[in-house]
């Protein structure tokens, strides 16, 4: 089996989990448990279809890091339910949710799965830079089309992506990007830029929606090429160049906002997939049966025994 990197969007992933496994599972205390059962399953799943041999469980430790909000002010502002100075803002999510995260941090340490995070940067950046720092082919499991502009062929970067649910993976791959926006990844953030993207607070230019983003960037190759042939009065209408123009303020700091950072001070642990031995198994049922957990982490621990020819 050939050696496989695969970084989950962790936060993307238990929210998912939690909206599609019902609240009424719960631990033997009433707490809710959906959204750690929930993301239990999807690591069995992941593991079972795509044979990884390492697994990070990439964190936001700042889901809306403050560089990002200083340059673009509503980056994600409304999710914001607190302001926080001098630390990340709170992110409106669910109660039932937030009590979990606790316990989804334990499951996961229970697998031995290395959950990295870095301050004042989202698990985008932290993909980011394992994902084009890595000498193994990568999965990266998102539901989040940003990551998109991390695909590479040439490097065995994919996207294996939940956006359509854990029974409808879909895997991204140069070819995907281009047959369904006609830009090539390595051109998808100057692409997002232009298009913007309401859920991240993200206004992108006026006027210019994906078809007129695209074809731009089929012209002109990227976002500096667009802007010069803009300010030259070349290579397109009179009435997208006035948008491209109008737009120069937010097209000055956007693209650092879009962009994967790739060079954080980080590396994978190489820590790869393995059986628990029996202390950490006993832990690990312990967990489980405390937290009514016992079916999904048993599937988890099968999957992972599976792939590693251990079972």
């Amino acid at each position: 089996m050939t050696d496989r990197l695969m970084l989950l969007d962790t936060a993307s992933l238990y929210f998912r989990a939690f909206y599609g496994v019902p609240d009424k599972v719960t631990a033997p205390d009433g707490s809710p448990i959906n959204a750690a059962r929930g993301l239990l399953d999807i690591v069995a799943k992941l593991v079972t279809l795509y044979e990884p041999t390492q697994v990070i469980a990439c964190w936001d430790d700042d889901w809306r890091p403050q560089w990002r909000v200083d340059l673009i002010p509503s980056y994600k502002g409304h999710r914001v339910v607190e302001v926080v100075a001098d630390a990340p803002d709170v992110e409106e999510v669910p109660d039932p949710l937030e009590a979990q995260i606790p316990l989804i941090r334990q499951t996961l340490a229970a697998l031995d799965i290395p959950i990295i995070g870095v301050a004042t940067h989202e698990a985008d950046d932290v993909i980011g830079t394992l994902a084009t720092a890595s000498a193994l082919p990568v999965d990266i499991v998102t539901g989040d089309r940003d990551l998109f502009q991390l695909v590479d062929d040439a490097s065995d970067v994919r996207v294996i992506y939940t956006a359509r649910g854990m029974s409808n993976l879909e895997i991204v791959t140069d070819a995907t990007v281009v047959a369904k926006y006609g830009v090539l990844p390595s051109q998808y953030a100057d692409f997002a830029t232009m298009r913007g993207d309401a859920s991240d607070g993200l206004p992108g230019v006026a006027g210019v929606g994906e078809k007129t983003a695209a074809t731009l960037l089929q012209t002109h190759a990227d976002l500096d090429g667009i802007r010069a042939a803009a300010a030259a009065g070349e290579g397109m209408s009179a009435g997208v160049r006035a948008k491209i123009l109008a737009a120069s303020d937010y097209l000055d700091v956007a693209p650092t906002v879009v962009a994967v950072a790739t060079g954080l001070d980080i590396s994978a642990p190489g820590t790869p997939l393995h059986p628990l031995d029996d202390v950490a198994r006993d832990a690990a049922d312990s967990l489980a049966a405390k937290w009514n957990l016992t079916s999904s982490m048993n599937r988890a621990i099968a999957a992972i025994e599976k792939v590693t020819g251990s079972a």
